[in-house]
């Protein structure tokens, strides 16, 4: 392994460290019982008419963290290190951390050796000290007390702003960002909020359905069909059954046969796994909030998920005004329904309800929309949406009543032939959310799994697969419910404000490094 000058020198001091009888990576505990933000936030002193300053609270506290500058100053030293809740300064004096020997001298070692040349920028210690402002007013630790808890051997990108708040030497290369997430967390505080957001959208989502009866479960993630969705699977294969099996590209099958089973709410947060491209708004590896409630349509699902948004949007952002790049986006209760061939009319200028698959492929040459020979009807309305209204829906947006050729998990329309209960939830021009009023006649859905098999045959790799399994569960009778499923990373991109999937998942996929 090449190492550079840096990390050469800090392998130095590692050793030296040890030779002064110090363990650089201790086992023992360290007893945190403040943080940084916390400090900053809530200590107060008075000045007391004798000069003297009287601190109010936070007088004793033992923090840890990394550190992330250190400046001398005469025989005192000012670090600052960064905890999970920000960073904070401390106050070290010489004499103050000064040894006593047997002889009654002082050993200032510990002080002039570790602290001042041994300890580098990116190390993890401990401090015990009391709290107090500076003569600027900064909030900061007077240090009584320092242990080492990790050493770091490597460097850090060092992030400097000028007095005019121009920043040099950014850590900002996306690649390396998404690659060396722990580096980008460490030096880009601002990336940490994105995934606050992410834990706070996902807990008020809990919340809401915990509230209402809903129950979590868990479902395979091996799978035999690679049933609930139309795409491409990732397969694999298991040794001991010597048998292909497929990551999940949707949980619906299974969470339809609790439904099945006598469970009336059923949801799961699912990691799901397609083998297809990759852009801003996709990754191969992606979660999903899915939810199936017996007895209930698609009418009561449109108002359930307004109901759900609106409180997520309240709780992770603290209003239903959500700015996304340069739009503000209502999330208030109720959402604008559009039908998917009204859309299709709006933006097009042509009618293609009651057309034939053949007419189809002729809008969509005659507007420049690529199609191959194994799309069928269905396919080709979703191209015609997808490239000519989507982008158009800004507002949270339900799109509905599909042609039943793009559902085939989806109940026929009460009262539209040739339609389905489908809607769509758009936002800010992209999909986020896919509901129906589920199919649950077994001779219906046998018959459009077929159908999806022929699409298969002639080369359509993203027709599902015949689940014989679920068509049994069917047949046991299953009851009338709706079902809808999120798409939480683009939901997370809403309420964080960001154009990108990558910015939005901890450790995005990306072609392995050659070490």
């Amino acid at each position: 392994m090449q190492l550079s000058e840096q990390e050469i020198v800090r392998r130095e001091n590692l050793q030296k460290i040890r030779e002064m009888g110090i363990d650089p990576y201790p086992p023992e505990a360290w007893p945190i019982n403040a943080y940084a933000a916390a400090i900053k936030a809530n200590y107060q002193e008075e000045v007391l008419e004798d000069g003297t300053k009287n601190r109010l609270n936070y007088q004793d506290v033992c923090v840890a963290g990394r550190i992330m500058a250190q400046r001398e100053a005469g025989k005192a030293m000012f670090m600052n290190i960064q905890d999970s809740t920000g960073q904070i300064q401390l106050y070290l004096r010489r004499n103050e951390l000064a040894a006593g020997d047997p002889a009654g001298e002082q050993d200032f070692s510990f002080f002039d050796v570790l602290i001042k040349k041994l300890l580098d920028i990116g190390d993890f210690i401990g401090v015990k000290g009391y709290v107090f402002n500076t003569k600027t007013g900064e909030t900061s630790i007077h240090v009584t007390e320092l242990k080492l808890l990790a050493k770091a051997l490597r460097p850090l990108p060092v992030v400097k702003k000028d007095a005019e708040g121009n920043v040099f030497d950014a850590f900002t290369d996306p690649e390396l960002r998404y690659r060396m997430r722990y580096v980008d967390l460490i030096v880009n505080p601002e990336v940490k909020e994105t995934f606050l957001k992410r834990t706070k959208m996902i807990a008020s989502i809990r919340q809401f359905l915990n509230e209402r009866g809903a129950l979590e479960v868990d479902t395979p993630v091996l799978q035999a069909i690679p049933g609930g969705a139309a795409a491409r699977p990732f397969i694999t294969h298991h040794n001991a059954l010597d048998i292909p099996l497929y990551l999940r590209i949707a949980n619906e099958l299974y969470l339809k046969r609790l439904i099945v089973g006598g469970f009336e709410w059923v949801y799961e947060f699912s990691r799901n796994f397609r083998n297809e491209g990759m852009d801003r708004t996709h990754n191969p590896e992606f979660t999903v909030l899915e939810f199936y409630t017996a007895y209930k349509d698609y009418f009561w699902m449109m108002e359930t998920t307004e109901k759900m948004m609106e409180k997520v949007a309240l709780d992770t952002c603290g209003t239903t005004d959500v700015q996304v790049g340069d739009k503000v986006l209502s999330f208030k209760a109720p959402f604008k329904r559009v039908s998917i061939l009204e859309a299709i009319q709006e933006h097009t200028g042509i009618d293609v309800s009651g057309m034939d698959e053949a007419g189809l492929r002729d809008v969509c040459k005659k507007l420049h929309i690529a199609v191959d020979n194994s799309m069928g009807k269905g396919k080709l309305i979703d191209e015609l949406f997808s490239e000519k209204a989507e982008k158009h829906y800004i507002q949270p947006t339900f799109i509905t009543d599909y042609p039943v050729e793009m559902s085939p998990l989806t109940k026929r329309h009460r009262s539209k032939p040739g339609l389905v209960e489908r809607f769509e939830l758009m936002v800010n021009g992209k999909e986020v959310a896919n509901a129906y009023t589920e199919l649950n006649d077994p001779i219906d859905q046998r018959e459009r799994f077929e159908e999806q098999a022929r699409l298969m045959e002639r080369g359509d790799d993203e027709a599902m697969f015949i689940d014989h399994d679920f068509l049994r569960a069917m047949e046991y009778g299953m009851p009338p419910m709706s079902g809808i499923g999120f798409g939480i990373d683009r939901l997370v991109m809403l309420f964080a404000n960001q154009a990108s999937i990558q910015e939005v998942l901890f450790f995005p996929q990306m072609r392995p490094e050659v070490f």
